[in-house]
């Protein structure tokens, strides 16, 4: 069953986030996953979000997640992201999951 990665961002030094971004799709074309969702303007139905993109990244099981999240090839370009924003970044079952 399908996970995601879902992050919520607060850009803090958008220029170290943009080097990030340039780099991102060269490192995660290598993994088994897609995007879902790359939004820097998402739409507040409800309750209150203080953040400026919304991404999520959609994984064949929780292995491949984890192989992208932990390897050094994200590591590194990583740090760009955790320098450039505030992040909550969560692994998601997708629905009917149960394991």
């Amino acid at each position: 069953m399908a996970v995601y990665i879902i992050a919520q961002l607060k850009f803090t030094r958008r220029e170290l986030y943009d080097r990030y971004q340039s780099r991102f799709f060269d490192v995660f074309r290598k993994f088994k996953g897609r995007v879902v969702i790359a939004d820097e303007r998402p739409q507040v139905l409800e309750g209150r979000f203080e953040r400026d993109k919304v991404v999520v990244l959609e994984f064949p099981d929780s292995a491949a997640a984890l192989e992208f999240q932990e390897s050094a090839e994200y590591a590194e370009i990583a740090a760009d992201r955790k320098a450039g924003a505030d992040a909550v970044v969560i692994l998601a079952r997708g629905f009917g999951d149960k394991s």
